[in-house]
C-alpha cells in the first residue's frame, strides 16, 4: 500500500512548527494563489475538490461556504473547531503540534474565501503545548504579513483569535461552541436559525474543523483534480485515520479515504502479539463498533454508511479477546453522563440510566429486563435529543447488543463480569 502524507509530511521535519521550515516545503503558497482569485474562485475549487468535513459530519466543506449569504452588512466569521474531545480521537492535536501554519494559511484562505475579516480558533484548554504553538504561529504569521492589514498586498484584511476552550465536551458541537464564544454556557442552539445565517454574534458563521481547513492550502495550491486523484469518488481525498488501543504500533496514519483497517493495521504492526481483534470503532465511541466481519469494509463515509456505522473522526480503537464489551460500553456511558450539559431531557435522563443499568450489569444485579431496557431507552434518546451527544451515547449501546448480547447475558448467569481480571481471559460463551 502506497501513502502519499500531505497534512503529516513535515512532521518528521526539523522544528516543522516553524513557519521558515513550512516556507521551505511551499508553505504559504496556496494563500498566494488564492489571493489572486475571486473568492467565489476559491469556494468553487474546494467545491470542485470534493472535499468533506474532517469533523465528523462529513459534510461538502465548500457547499457550507456557498452558503453564507453575500450582500448583506452583517460581519461574516470563520470559527475552526479545535476543541478534540471524542474519546479515541486525537489527528488535530498532533496536526497542531506538527504543522500548525497548515492550519493558519487554510483559515486565512477559507475568510477571504467566504469574506470574513475576523476568524476564530476554539482550542481544548487542557492542551497548553498545542494552544502555544498555534499561539506562535498566528503570531510569526502576523509579522509575515500573512496576517493582519492588506495580506501580502491584495487589500484584504484578516485578524485571528486563539480562543481557549475550558474542556467541555458539548462545546464540540458547533452551536453550544459558538456560546461559549460569545461568553455563555456551552449549549446547543435551537436550529434553525444555522450558523450560516445567524451564527456567532447572530452573523453568518462557517464552523469548521481542523483537518478541513488544514486541508485546503494543498488544494488550492496543487488543483481539485490532484485532490480527487485520491480517495474514492464520493469521499475524495486523504485523511489522517487515528489508531489508537490494543495495536503494534498506535498512531496517526493519514492515507486516501477507502482504506479497510486490515491495511491500516498492516502499516501499524497488526494487533499486539499473541492477541486478535475482537471489536473497534470506526469514528470514536459515539459510532457504532464494528466486528473482524468488517475488516475490509472501505473506510469512508459510504463504505462505512452501508454497514449500519459511521465514519465519524476516523478514531480506530482496536480491542482485543482480553476486553470485556459491556466495561468498555459502560465507561463510555459514564463520559456522556459526565459530559451531557443537561438541557435536553433525553440525553440528561438517558445517559444516567445507562449507568445505573450498567453499574447493576457489572455488579451482578442485573436482569434480562435490564437488556430490553436498554435499547428501550436507547430507541426514545436517539433522534429525540436537543444535539448529537445523545445520539453518540446510544451507538456504543445498541451495536454492542447486536454483536454481543450473549457477553451480556454471560454477565447476567455468571452473576457480574465473566472476565477473569487476574488471567484477563474471557467466558467461553462470550463472543462476537
Amino acid at each position: 500500500m502506497i501513502l502519499t502524507p500531505v497534512l503529516t509530511d513535515l512532521w518528521d521535519a526539523p522544528r516543522s512548527w516553524t513557519r521558515a521550515t513550512y516556507e521551505e516545503h511551499d508553505g504559504y503558497q496556496g494563500l498566494r494563489q488564492a489571493l489572486a482569485m475571486e473568492p467565489d474562485a476559491v469556494i468553487a475549487a474546494v467545491k470542485e475538490s470534493g472535499l468533506r468535513g474532517r469533523g465528523g459530519a462529513g459534510f461538502p466543506t465548500g457547499m457550507k461556504w456557498s452558503f453564507i449569504p453575500q450582500g448583506g452588512t452583517a460581519p461574516h466569521y470563520l470559527v475552526v473547531n479545535a476543541d478534540e474531545s471524542e474519546p479515541g480521537t486525537c489527528k488535530d492535536i498532533p496536526l497542531m503540534l506538527g504543522n500548525p501554519h497548515a492550519l493558519v494559511e487554510g483559515m486565512v484562505i477559507a475568510s477571504y474565501a467566504i469574506r470574513a475579516r475576523h476568524s476564530f480558533v476554539y482550542i481544548r484548554g487542557e492542551v497548553a503545548h498545542v494552544i502555544r504553538r498555534v499561539q506562535n504561529a498566528v503570531r510569526q504569521a502576523y509579522e509575515a504579513g500573512y496576517l493582519g492589514r492588506d495580506i501580502l498586498g491584495s487589500g484584504y484584511d484578516l485578524d485571528i483569535t486563539v480562543h481557549i476552550g475550558a474542556g467541555a465536551y458539548i462545546c464540540g458541537e458547533e452551536t453550544a461552541l459558538l456560546d461559549s464564544l460569545e461568553g455563555f454556557r456551552g449549549q446547543p442552539r435551537l436550529r434553525p436559525p444555522f450558523p450560516a445565517v445567524a451564527g456567532l454574534y447572530a452573523s453568518p458563521t462557517v464552523v469548521n474543523n481542523v483537518e478541513s481547513i488544514a486541508s485546503v492550502p494543498a488544494i488550492i495550491r496543487r488543483g481539485p483534480d490532484w485532490f480527487r486523484s485520491m480517495g474514492t469518488e464520493k469521499s475524495a481525498g486523504h485523511t489522517i485515520y487515528s489508531l489508537s488501543g490494543h495495536v503494534a504500533r498506535p498512531g496517526q496514519y493519514e492515507a486516501p479515504l477507502g482504506v479497510t483497517l486490515r491495511q491500516l493495521l498492516e502499516l501499524a504492526g497488526g494487533v499486539r502479539e499473541g492477541h486478535e481483534l475482537k471489536f473497534w470503532t470506526p469514528g470514536g465511541s459515539s459510532t457504532p463498533i464494528l466486528t473482524t466481519e468488517h475488516l475490509d469494509v472501505p473506510l469512508d463515509y459510504e463504505g462505512v454508511a452501508a454497514v449500519g456505522s459511521m465514519l465519524g473522526t476516523k478514531a480506530l480503537q482496536i480491542f482485543d479477546e482480553t476486553t470485556c464489551v459491556v466495561r468498555a460500553v459502560a465507561r463510555w456511558s459514564q463520559f456522556y453522563r459526565h459530559e451531557s450539559c443537561g438541557k435536553c431531557t433525553p440525553c440528561r435522563e438517558g445517559t444516567y440510566w445507562y449507568v445505573k443499568i450498567f453499574d447493576r450489569l457489572e455488579s451482578g444485579e442485573g436482569t434480562e429486563e435490564d437488556l430490553d431496557t436498554l435499547l428501550d431507552m436507547s430507541e426514545n434518546i436517539l433522534g429525540r435529543a436537543f444535539c448529537a451527544l445523545g445520539d453518540g451515547a446510544t451507538s456504543p449501546v445498541t451495536s454492542s447488543l447486536q454483536y454481543f448480547r450473549d457477553e451480556y447475558v454471560a454477565h447476567l448467569t455468571h452473576g457480574g463480569c465473566p472476565f477473569d481480571p487476574v488471567a484477563s481471559t474471557v467466558f467461553a460463551g462470550a463472543s462476537a
